[in-house]
């Protein structure tokens, strides 16, 4: 069930996703490069791509604000989420309507060589991980989108990192379940594109392996709008369900 829509600027903890605000919505996108939109020249990544959907004069929709930051962990997005949270509502007295989050991957990577240290111990993961969500509950509505899978075969990447879908899948369960015990939506991204077969996620990857390209991007976008919980919860247009 949706909870009932809070008083606009709200900072009270929400137990669900409420129903759409008669202003323009804010919504504050946090989390890694694949929020930042690396490996997308042409059209800056999934987030860019939601802002200019919902730009078009005569069709107001939500605002977006992308604050992704590549290489960051759950640590650093836990950090930085509050102020710059904060910072993003427009008006004076008013914050942002909804918090889009999306991180794990660089957590998830072993440093050095393969079979090497994760760069953040799963069981500190866990416990960032639920500080970040139950922080992020108490500043407006929450969703939670996870993280593609990489191509093991292009690994190291910058020569240091190994990541590979055996440790993400870790991590990713560790989100999932972390999502579900604070009743936060969460699109299991990674399962989506391997049941779509390796032909079709290896096509949206760029060569570094780790980062979806133009047509990855693109996809991901779609995912996201066909997403019940991004529908119910944010004002965008429809769109077709089916990915390019």
């Amino acid at each position: 069930m949706l909870a009932t829509p809070s008083p606009v600027g709200s900072a009270q903890p929400q137990s669900g996703i409420s129903l759409r605000h008669v202003h323009p919505q804010k919504v504050v996108v946090v989390g890694d490069s694949l929020v930042y939109g690396y490996g997308d020249p042409e059209g800056g990544g999934w987030v860019e791509r939601l802002r200019r959907r919902a730009m078009e004069p005569g069709t107001p929709g939500a605002v977006f604000y992308n604050l992704g930051v590549r290489g960051d962990r759950a640590s650093q997005v836990r950090e930085r989420l509050a102020h710059e949270f904060r910072y993003r509502g427009e008006i004076r007295n008013r914050l942002p309507d909804r918090l889009v989050i999306s991180v794990g991957t660089n957590d998830s990577a072993r440093v050095g060589r393969a079979l090497g240290r994760n760069y953040t111990d799963v069981d500190e993961f866990e416990q960032t991980l639920a500080d970040l969500l139950a922080e992020a509950r108490q500043l407006c509505p929450v969703l939670f989108v996870g993280m593609v899978p990489v191509n093991e075969a292009a690994m190291p990447f910058s020569e240091v990192l190994y990541y590979s879908q055996r440790e993400q899948w870790r991590y990713k369960e560790a989100t999932r379940l972390a999502c579900e015990s604070h009743n936060i939506p969460y699109l299991d991204v990674m399962d989506l594109w391997l049941h779509r077969g390796d032909a079709w996620w290896r096509d949206r990857l760029s060569a570094d392996g780790l980062h979806p390209n133009v047509l990855g991007y693109r996809s991901l976008m779609q995912d996201v709008l066909a997403w019940d919980a991004f529908q119910a919860a944010v004002d965008m247009h429809p769109v077709d369900r089916h990915p390019s």
